[in-house]
């Protein structure tokens, strides 16, 4: 049996793998992919001082935008069925990185910025620590290697 074969069926006997998710990544010149996700196309270059032609954001970043879409998505729906209403809801997310290579992100602070009137700060505290807590898989998986935080703005 060859090494991919041996790869494969160690993924497959491991626990706790769904294989469900694919992306798919072409190389289209110099620096440039596009990415198929879920049936939306992407393209991710590098800048022009390592060969690329910025045509679409960096690899890293993404992974920012993928832990606050994930917390966004759950804070608002957490949200939801305890029928708190927003007039408007951000999420920043920034991330520090490491010096040396390979450099990575090593923290994480995630900013949740509510607005509206009256919003009732035990549920939106509650969402927040429910999406870090409990259901958001990207930030999971991200604070097996790196530190997150989080705030809470509230703007009237």
């Amino acid at each position: 049996m060859n090494k991919k074969n041996n790869v494969f069926l160690q993924l497959k006997n491991s626990k706790n793998i769904n294989m469900s998710e694919k992306v798919s990544i072409k190389w289209t010149e110099e620096m440039s992919f596009v990415a198929d996700v879920n049936g939306h196309k992407i393209t991710i270059d590098a800048t022009e001082n390592v060969g690329g032609k910025d045509r679409g954001p960096r690899p890293k970043p993404m992974m920012l935008l993928a832990l606050g879409g994930c917390t966004g998505m759950d804070v608002v729906s957490i949200l939801k069925k305890m029928r708190v209403e927003l007039d408007s809801f951000d999420v920043d997310v920034e991330a520090s990185v490491t010096d040396v290579h390979p450099k990575y992100y090593d923290h994480f602070t995630i900013v949740y910025t509510f607005k509206g009137k009256d919003l009732p700060m035990d549920k939106l505290e509650k969402a927040v620590n429910l999406s870090q807590e409990r259901y958001c898989g990207v930030s999971e998986m991200l604070r097996k290697s790196s530190t997150l935080d989080h705030k809470i703005v509230v703007i009237d």
